[in-house]
């Protein structure tokens, strides 16, 4: 395997998936929960990007700041008393962007079973340096057939994101040359 992702044009030695994975692990209290008793969805929202975040900095060595939310799912509620394990890995990788795929299962306090996956998000984040500016990172190198398959899902899923991103500023560009207002 070389020190290149595929379809890299940096000069920067690449890292390997495992270099920057990790999971953070929180139980949820009563102070989590919404009206309904369950623990909020901004709450595990927050420790999506938290870990997302630790990724990101680990990978692109330094700092990283979270550019958007590709995809967030709540398959399951979660728990007060809920340990909540965020696992989050680098699926992809750009010039200066990263693709951060989490997954959010959680054990029941009052059950000896498996964790249970309750929810996962993408999560695109740019590397800065001091002044806020873009930085290169290094390219992304996928270990395994589950790692590969994931890369290839995340330039599925920037193609589109690109794409979205063109039509709405054509839609745009189109309404104001008509005079319209948004």
């Amino acid at each position: 395997m070389t020190d290149q992702a595929p379809g890299t044009e940096s000069n920067i030695p690449g890292k390997p998936t495992s270099a920057s994975r990790t999971t953070l692990s929180h139980i949820m209290t009563h102070a989590d929960t919404n009206l309904l008793g369950t623990v909020h969805g901004g709450v595990i929202m927050k420790l999506v990007d938290d870990a997302a975040g630790a990724v990101a900095g680990r990978h692109s060595g330094g700092p990283a700041v979270t550019a958007s939310m590709d995809e967030m799912a709540f398959l399951e509620p979660v728990r007060v008393g809920d340990l909540v394990h965020v696992k989050a890995q680098v699926n992809w990788t750009g010039r200066s962007s990263m693709e951060v795929g989490v997954r959010v299962l959680a054990e029941r306090w009052n059950e000896s079973t498996p964790a249970q996956q309750v929810g996962s998000a993408y999560l695109v984040f740019a590397a800065v340096d001091a002044d806020g500016k873009p930085r290169t990172v290094p390219p992304v190198l996928p270990e395994t057939e589950r790692d590969r398959r994931r890369y290839q899902e995340a330039q599925i899923r920037r193609t589109h994101r690109l794409a979205r991103r063109r039509a709405i500023k054509e839609l745009r560009q189109a309404r104001a040359a008509e005079g319209l207002q948004d």
